[in-house]
């Protein structure tokens, strides 16, 4: 991992730049087997204090099965999990210093708000008059104070998320695990959620872990990021670093939309990386390091917010340019994303920010259009 990091980073927060911190979980060589599918095949990860950190990936790449480990709902085939030092291995999913909530959310519907916050409390056994203040600050804390008698099927989905939320960090747990906590949401809402859960996670100064295949949701909440592929982390970054220098075609291609312009490697100085593309008809400069030799096949990656497109060609058309057809354009509101079809029969998608009500565009469909970047626009991947 680079020492290195890109962007700020929220809180001043960078613990995992610092060789002598101590880690809060540390995941050891752990792998998991069921039958003849191995689910998570050998990580290793630090996780630090007060780290909001996730687990991003595809369905059945492994980053539920890591969690559940984690909680103790299995347990690993080889390897070791240790939180604060305490190794867990025989240690049962009641008794670890963490509390997981489900996507489910699993609320006791019969039960108030209020009762399904003091639930875990009262397992415990704490003092009654402990239960009802801890209650009380959840409820302040999630802001339903005015839905404290309330049943679950009495709440919107939003406010199911907060009971769940407030019932898992009632018992204050040195780690909160949350397994896709905002699946059930709809979109605006869960945009609101995030921020609202990042400013908690900051108020507790809790750990955080989440699983979620959402890459916005990831980006926006989390410190770091760790990406899973097949059972295997294939980069762990925080989110700028994620998005600007990804280690492979699979984490450009997982996160965010990327152009990945297929070219043969010329020139290999330092600092400075040139290649013949046929796709893009013209030589690819870009700046920064790459191990490939000389002949050897990669990708160019450049975001599509990155490349300029224009009714003009270039004053150099022949690096760091192509051209073709616009046979798509999507409006999403604060972008148009236009889908360009290359002469070559490849195609490149520019987003364009719509700074300004237009009735009409000054590039339209079927305009022939030329495309161009600057050569620290993107990154020279090798596989």
């Amino acid at each position: 991992m680079s020492a290195k990091t890109l962007g700020p980073v929220r809180r001043k927060f960078a613990p995992w730049n610092d060789r002598s911190a101590v880690p809060l979980i540390r995941i050891q060589n752990v792998s998991k087997v069921f039958g003849s599918f191995t689910a998570v095949d050998d990580v290793s990860l630090d996780i630090y204090e007060r780290e909001f950190f996730a687990l991003l990936g595809p369905s059945g790449c492994g980053k539920t099965t890591l969690m559940r480990m984690i909680a103790g709902f299995e347990v690993p085939t080889s390897g070791s999990i240790t939180i604060a030092g305490q190794d867990l291995t025989d240690v049962p999913p009641h008794r670890r210093p963490v509390n997981m909530m489900f996507q489910s959310y699993a609320l006791f519907p019969h039960m108030s708000v209020e009762k399904n916050i003091a639930f875990g409390l009262e397992m415990d056994k704490l003092p009654r008059g402990e239960i009802a203040a801890r209650v009380e600050e959840m409820l302040h804390l999630v802001k339903l104070e005015a839905f404290a008698k309330r049943k679950p099927h009495q709440l919107s989905g939003g406010q199911r998320q907060r009971v769940a939320l407030a019932r898992s960090i009632a018992k204050r747990p040195k780690v909160l695990l949350l397994d896709e906590p905002l699946g059930a949401l709809d979109k605006k809402l869960r945009e609101e959620t995030q921020f609202e859960l990042l400013e908690l996670q900051m108020t507790l100064g809790m750990t955080f872990v989440i699983v979620t295949h959402d890459q916005d949701e990831a980006m926006t909440m989390a410190d770091r990021i760790a990406v899973m592929n097949h059972g295997q982390f294939v980069q762990i970054s925080p989110p700028a670093e994620l998005y600007e220098q990804p280690v492979s075609k699979y984490v450009a291609d997982f996160i965010g939309d990327i152009n990945l312009l297929e070219g043969r490697v010329t020139k290999n100085e330092p600092g400075t990386i040139i290649l013949d593309s046929e796709m893009t008809g013209s030589r690819i400069e870009a700046v920064g390091e790459s191990s490939a030799g000389m002949g050897d096949k990669v990708w160019f990656a450049v975001r599509p917010e990155k490349v300029a497109i224009s009714l003009e060609p270039p004053r150099d058309p022949t690096i760091n340019a192509t051209e073709g057809t616009v046979w798509d354009i999507g409006y999403v509101g604060d972008v148009s994303v236009y889908h360009v079809r290359l002469n070559s029969g490849g195609t490149m998608r520019v987003s364009i920010a719509n700074t300004q009500r237009v009735v009409e565009r000054p590039i339209s469909w079927e305009d022939k259009v030329f495309l161009t970047w600057t050569p620290d626009s993107g990154i020279v991947l090798t596989r």
